[in-house]
């Protein structure tokens, strides 16, 4: 438990860096549309794969369990929706870019200490933290609500293209159950959580990665223990937003 309290110290103190006014916003800007591109941007294909192939898969099997007659043919594609908007494309995509950007950016900033560069750069004046992890975490946090609507588009054209090619539900009854009982706020509610998990995946991953000491294999543990991390929380987060967003 008290080391528990001293990493969440040293996170704060550490973020406390981070979140200071540039020296040269030229330059933070130059490496914030650097880090969007490799972030955001290259995730892209990521996110559309997983989605549309999750959107099948919920498809096929909500088509397969509901068959009683009681129940109406377009519940497939209002159960599909509101699956892949409340929870698939903010949470559990969430847990997976932990795994994929949060494992990077650690890796990338634990390199760099275990290079000495960062101590370079504190040498030569300049805020490491801010300089390396400021961009890191704006670049994520304004690119993630992109990825979520992607996710969520994907997703439903997955459903669609089952319905399309299987005969399982016809397309007709598929986008009535999708334009069925729709709540606007559930998108936004959904990008509003994701906010709060792009925060967590790039700052904690920026933490271990800046804390890392050692060689090769501490980079290593670095990483993995920033994705374990950061999926505990977000899995935290989900339940406390949720509770407070949609009461």
């Amino acid at each position: 438990m008290t080391k528990s309290l001293e990493k969440f110290g040293d996170y704060v103190m550490l973020m406390a860096r981070v979140f200071s006014a540039p020296d040269r916003w030229g330059e933070f800007f130059r490496r914030y549309i650097a880090e969007v591109y490799k972030l955001g941007i290259d995730s892209i294909a990521i996110v559309v794969t997983i989605s549309l192939f999750i959107g099948a898969v919920i498809t096929i099997q909500v088509s397969l369990n509901i068959m009683s007659p009681l129940i109406p043919a377009y519940t497939v594609g209002l159960v599909t929706r509101d699956t892949l908007i409340l929870e698939f494309s903010s949470s559990i995509m969430s847990l997976i870019l932990a795994g994929k950007i949060g494992s990077n950016i650690a890796s990338e900033i634990g390199t760099m200490r275990v290079t000495e560069q960062i101590d370079a750069l504190d040498i030569m004046g300049v805020n490491s933290a801010n300089y390396l992890i400021l961009p890191k975490i704006i670049a994520l946090v304004t690119f993630i609500p992109v990825l979520v609507v992607f996710s969520m588009f994907t997703g439903l054209m997955g459903g669609y293209l089952i319905a399309s090619f299987t005969g399982m539900i016809s397309t007709a009854k598929y986008i009535y159950g999708l334009q069925s009982f729709f709540v606007e706020y559930y998108i936004w509610y959904s990008i509003i959580k994701s906010f709060f998990f792009a925060f967590v995946i790039s700052s904690v991953a920026s933490y271990y990665g800046y804390n890392a000491r050692g060689g090769a294999l501490e980079v290593g543990k670095a990483s993995t223990d920033s994705v374990v991390v950061s999926s505990v929380m977000i899995l935290l987060l989900d339940v406390l937003l949720t509770n407070l967003l949609l009461q």
